[in-house]
């Protein structure tokens, strides 16, 4: 039996300038309820909107009609890190978690009755797992399909900085799904390059990488990005600074997100849907 797709509800904060009809608030005018204000009937040639009130108040004798504001479609898009640490998990591998997040926005979209469109990226923007926005995500669907099988080279994530290339100057709702394991610099140019759009930073840890560590003994680690081997002896204390150091870089890369007014969403267990929805009641105003 197929697996139910969880899905999650969103909104947006600003007045989008989509000309597809859809459930956000828009600029567009349009045959929506929002009523905006009057404008004669030369201006605005639409005989079903007229205003026998206002025509009859006017007394130069001009036709009023009402204008509204449409409901419009917003893009949304999921951009995915497929660099080298996304292939970590002792459980479930990052990229295979992702993959279902990837799958629960595009559901989400098509229910909302958004495009939906798909971009990966590792040391560089990878054209072969682009999905271009489109109201038909199937191709996305498939793709994501193929990332719970697909394992990441050992190679870094410096194709984020480029991503914003890939975007509509239209603004979107881009969900960026990483463990974002890369130098503050990185994230903060990338960052700066999408205060366009309205990014959700999804963030992907897993507590094997420092938390459920062993105080005592001898473990293998490798550097996810490059594939190099080390072999450490753990010790209590050296634990300990481990630990501290991962506290202390989701403390950094939150103070940046937050600058850039785009609250992150950690994930460290199974993606949960209903969490999602709670995220944009409370830093999203509808």
């Amino acid at each position: 039996m197929e697996q139910q797709i969880p899905e999650f509800s969103y909104q947006i904060g600003w007045r989008n300038r989509g000309r597809h009809p859809g459930r956000h608030r828009s600029t567009q005018r349009g045959m929506g309820m929002e009523f905006i204000g009057h404008t004669t009937l030369v201006a605005y040639p639409d005989p079903r909107r007229i205003d026998l009130r206002q025509t009859l108040r006017d007394p130069m004798g001009e036709v009023y009609v009402r204008l509204f504001n449409q409901k419009s479609a917003v893009p949304v898009y999921a951009i995915c890190d497929l660099s080298g640490s996304m292939n970590f998990g002792a459980k479930e591998r990052k990229i295979r978690k992702a993959a279902d997040i990837i799958e629960s926005i595009a559901r989400s979209a098509t229910r909302n009755s958004d495009p939906f469109g798909f971009i990966g990226f590792d040391e560089i923007v990878r054209e072969d797992w682009i999905s271009t926005v489109s109201f038909k995500p199937q191709r996305a669907l498939e793709m994501a399909e193929q990332l719970k099988e697909y394992h990441p080279a050992a190679v870094s994530s410096t194709g984020i900085t480029e991503i914003w290339r890939y975007l509509p100057r239209e603004r979107s709702l881009v969900f960026l799904i990483s463990d974002f394991h890369m130098p503050g610099t990185q994230l903060e140019a990338c960052l700066a390059n999408l205060t366009r759009h309205h990014i959700v930073p999804i963030v992907l840890w897993d507590a094997d990488e420092y938390r459920d560590l062993p105080e005592f003994g001898i473990t293998m680690v490798s550097d996810p990005e490059t594939g190099a081997k080390r072999t450490l002896f753990l010790r209590k204390d050296y634990r300990e600074r481990i630990v501290q150091a991962f506290e202390a870089r989701r403390e950094e890369i939150y103070k940046l997100f937050v600058q850039y007014d785009m609250p992150p969403f950690y994930v460290e267990g199974a993606f949960d849907a209903d969490k999602m929805t709670e995220y944009f009641y409370q830093f999203v105003a509808g």
